[in-house]
């Protein structure tokens, strides 16, 4: 009840919490792919993961080898602008210095990442 001559006021109900807290918009992600060639040394390829990535000697080892064996080899997992950075970072290092015929740097793509399994 109101008193005589008050304005009945409406109180806002409390929004959920669910409302509130709205989820963070998931940022899609990108691969950036190294591909094989046969122009460029394990060397060449470690020591540029090593340069444009930070990976040790290992992790270039074992790219270096997945790049040789398999044809191509996921070196980073990352927003689509730095993905394409980084692919432009690998087409930009130069040719392999120890192998004669080795006219120009690697080949690198980049393609979105499956949601799926991540």
């Amino acid at each position: 009840m109101t008193e005589k001559g008050a304005a009945a006021v409406a109180v806002p109900q409390e929004e959920s919490k669910a409302k509130d807290k709205k989820k963070p918009r998931k940022v899609p992600r990108y691969h950036v792919v190294l591909w094989d060639s046969d122009d460029h040394s394990y060397e060449y390829v470690i020591r540029m993961l090593k340069e444009l990535f930070g990976y040790p000697f290992e992790r270039g080892y074992q790219m270096a080898k997945e790049v040789d064996t398999t044809g191509r080899v996921i070196v980073l997992t990352t927003t689509r602008e730095h993905a394409e950075l980084k692919r432009d970072q690998i087409h930009a290092y130069g040719p392999d210095k120890t192998i004669a015929r080795c006219k120009g740097s690697m080949y690198a793509t980049v393609e979105p990442a499956d949601d799926g399994g991540d």
